[in-house]
């Protein structure tokens, strides 16, 4: 039997390259999406090829029509997707006053319409076949809040809204929606924060610690797994306690 294919969008750095190495353990075959981490992507490729069938896709997944020819490509590929993380995302620090249009408009683009425009066309398949899962990750922002990222915590919120609606619609057809909400992780987004920062946000969480990557791709990997089929339309937290 032909393994399942997981499509993860932003998968070559960060948290979307230890889903993909969690996933490729757990023999799926993957479809790594990329817009300008090229060298990461061919890299994270080469890693994971020694033990699981795996294809890199550039797409941005803020332009439809890429997202289109990135799922034809993946099919003709690999075949259809059974799994898509939506896991694409920019972050930035603005004051409100100070996002311009064209910042609102390429966070909304690349967080939210990105999401909608991936579980838009990966559920054709999902639905026909009355089998598949999605799972979005947004951001512990978007459920409550970040000063200094209103537009990115609006997207993030965003993506919690569309998560639960679209878990009730999909339900009847056998596919499951959830999003993982990751707290503050140690990846290329906390480049702009100096070590006084990163030692307050430790000190702000229970665990007195910052998550890894790996802490989020554990909790993909459970949600792709059929021990969570009965679960869906649910926003996990992994954040360390630091939003309780």
């Amino acid at each position: 039997m032909k393994n399942k294919v997981a499509l993860i969008t932003g998968g070559a750095k960060g948290i979307g390259a230890a889903i993909c190495r969690e996933l490729a353990r757990e023999g799926y075959t993957l479809a790594i999406n990329y817009n300008s981490s090229e060298t990461a992507a061919q890299s994270l490729k080469e890693e994971l090829s020694q033990f699981a069938e795996v294809e890199i896709f550039k797409a941005d997944v803020s332009d439809s029509a890429q997202v289109e020819e990135m799922f034809s490509a993946v099919e003709s590929t690999l075949g259809e997707v059974n799994l898509l993380v939506n896991n694409a995302g920019i972050a930035q620090q603005s004051l409100f006053t100070d996002i311009s249009d064209d910042m609102w408009q390429k966070m909304l683009g690349v967080n939210l319409s990105g999401v909608f425009y991936c579980c838009r066309r990966a559920l054709k398949p999902m639905v026909n076949k009355k089998n598949g899962k999605i799972i979005n990750v947004t951001s512990m922002w978007g459920e409550v809040g970040a000063s200094m990222e209103v537009h990115y915590s609006a997207t993030k919120a965003g993506v919690i809204g569309l998560t639960k609606a679209l878990a009730k619609e999909v339900g009847l057809s056998g596919v499951t929606v959830n999003a993982v909400s990751p707290g503050v992780i140690m990846t290329d987004m906390m480049a702009s924060f100096s070590e006084e920062d990163k030692e307050a946000l430790k000190e702000e969480t229970p665990l007195n610690r910052l998550g890894e990557p790996d802490d989020i791709a554990g909790m993909v990997s459970f949600l792709a797994s059929s021990k969570a089929d009965f679960i869906t339309g649910q926003i996990i937290s992994v954040n360390g306690g630091f939003v309780i």
